[in-house]
């Protein structure tokens, strides 16, 4: 039973990697052409929201990829130990970056969105709140698995 819900987890996570790829590959490079269209008098939009969605996808597929490694080690029945611990934190920091990133976007979002009939603003809100509460997320887990990681130690010392 546990391999096979490792198994779904992990293809859920080559899916979500793929489809993040599929969206760097049509969708960013459009929303760059058209953001340099809108403000045509400003010469590095384009750029700018290249690094912005391109920067953010690097520390995404960084968790991803940790998030695989965690996978794995349940797997292998190493899941109560400093391995898993060591992703966890990884995957914070990832989460984080990525929030710090769109914060950082957020003006070239309203910007954006200013001259777009439905608002996009809203998206780069929606992406920094869930990589917040990832971030939270694997903070909380970071911490109740090294809890249990030292419970386990003192108990395998009093046997």
């Amino acid at each position: 039973m546990k391999q096979v819900t490792t198994l779904f987890l992990k293809l859920a996570v080559i899916f979500i990697g793929i489809s993040v790829l599929a969206l760097c590959i049509f969708v960013v490079p459009h929303m760059a052409n058209f953001s340099a269209k809108l403000y045509p008098n400003i010469s590095p939009m384009k750029y700018l929201v290249f690094i912005v969605m391109y920067g953010a996808a690097v520390p995404f597929y960084f968790a991803l990829y940790q998030a695989f490694n965690l996978l794995r080690y349940i797997d292998e029945n190493t899941a109560f130990s400093e391995l898993s611990v060591k992703p966890l934190k990884k995957i914070k920091c990832c989460a984080i970056t990525i929030s710090g990133l769109y914060v950082l976007g957020l003006p070239l979002f309203h910007f954006i969105a200013k001259k777009v009939d439905p608002p996009i603003g809203l998206m780069g809100i929606i992406i920094i709140f869930a990589s917040l509460v990832i971030a939270v997320f694997a903070a909380i887990l970071q911490r109740l698995l090294q809890e249990a990681i030292n419970i386990k130690s003192e108990n395998d010392l009093t046997v």
